[in-house]
């Protein structure tokens, strides 16, 4: 679906009152492009966004609505920043309204409809739609994003995963060892969502530092999913994700072994190759260790190749704001994408620092 530089695009956001909804109107409220029409809750009806969110007192001027009184049909693309389950039970109908839909949950992220059953504890209502869904990263799956109806915004800990590996994976054949790729990640508690929990009360969280969901976490089916598809065959994937003290920010490393074939690879080169073309991942110069603020309220992603002592081990150093490049920018990316704007409208906000 094309644009054109005088067409607003109407927007609607099911789920308003959570950290990736109103980082969603935090940068569709600044998108040169999109006309805010609606954005919902049944809790919060009536009450005006900025009420909740001050920071956008004089930026968003609607106020919650019901899903019922919202008029979502009307809108050029829904956003759903909603809990599992939500949006396939109302896709169809926007879809028959001629919306495009795009899922910041996990409704449309696996193919595989035993798998999401088993990590969601629910069955899939659209399995039909699913199948004809896109997942939306868009530095691997642009052209797939660009001709969907439905998009599955990934995960934040399968973004830098996927985008900390791709180059070596890609092509067919892997530059590196597939069955014992290791991912070590960190996240900080936002992405937990605004829930109140006993974990994430201050008192627990901060000055402390743990790993959660070692046997087993929801994102590692869809970080292996996508990694297959790349490699063109099996992949054998530890995933542990960290909760660290922080509000916002992701880190991941990344280990791999390389291939005895490909031990005279130039692997900075390569990733500088592959990422040369995309605004939003950036390869720093060889040597350089990126750290969570460089990104912090941006929709860049930043890597980091690190081969010690030019050995046979590949460390794969990733950083994003997990609720920007790894939720809602990538989010408003994949709209962009949709409606044939260029990918960085309304995007280009730099970090912030300190």
């Amino acid at each position: 679906m094309a644009t054109h530089s005088d067409t607003r695009i109407k927007v609607g956001i099911v789920g308003g009152t959570g950290y990736t909804g109103v980082e969603l109107l935090r940068l569709l409220s600044q998108h040169p492009q999109v006309e805010l029409v609606a954005i919902t809750s049944r809790k919060e009806d009536g009450v005006p966004v900025s009420d909740m969110y001050p920071n956008l007192r004089g930026h968003v001027d609607l106020k919650f609505s019901t899903p019922e009184n919202a008029n979502l049909e009307q809108c050029d693309v829904v956003f759903f920043a909603t809990p599992h389950g939500v949006a396939m039970s109302q896709v169809e109908r926007l879809l028959e309204a001629g919306a495009r839909v795009i899922d910041l949950a996990a409704d449309f992220r696996l193919q595989d409809t035993d798998v999401f059953q088993k990590w969601y504890k629910m069955e899939h209502s659209c399995p039909d739609i699913l199948s004809q869904s896109a997942y939306g990263l868009p530095e691997l799956l642009r052209d797939k994003i660009a001709q969907a109806k439905v998009i599955g915004n990934p995960g934040c800990y399968p973004t830098t995963v996927l985008l900390g590996l791709a180059p070596l994976l890609e092509g067919g054949k892997a530059l590196v060892d597939t069955q014992h790729l290791i991912a070590d990640c960190k996240s900080g508690v936002s992405g937990a969502g605004k829930g109140a929990s006993v974990p994430n009360l201050f008192a627990e969280a901060s000055d402390n530092f743990k790993a959660y969901g070692v046997s087993g976490h929801r994102h590692h089916p869809e970080i292996v999913e996508q990694l297959q598809r790349l490699a063109g065959g099996p992949v054998g994937l530890t995933f542990v994700p960290h909760l660290v003290p922080m509000i916002r920010g992701m880190f991941s490393t990344i280990y791999a072994r390389i291939k005895p074939e490909a031990m005279d690879t130039d692997f900075q080169a390569l990733y500088e190759q592959r990422y040369a073309q995309e605004t939003f991942v950036d390869v720093l110069p060889a040597g350089t260790l990126p750290e969570t603020r460089s990104v912090r309220a941006s929709n860049q992603l930043r890597i980091s190749v690190q081969r010690p002592g030019n050995g046979d081990q590949l460390i794969i150093l990733v950083v994003q704001d997990n609720l920007v490049k790894g939720a809602s920018g990538q989010a408003v990316q994949n709209m962009n994408i949709l409606f044939g704007l260029p990918e960085q409208t309304g995007l280009n906000h730099v970090a912030i620092l300190p």
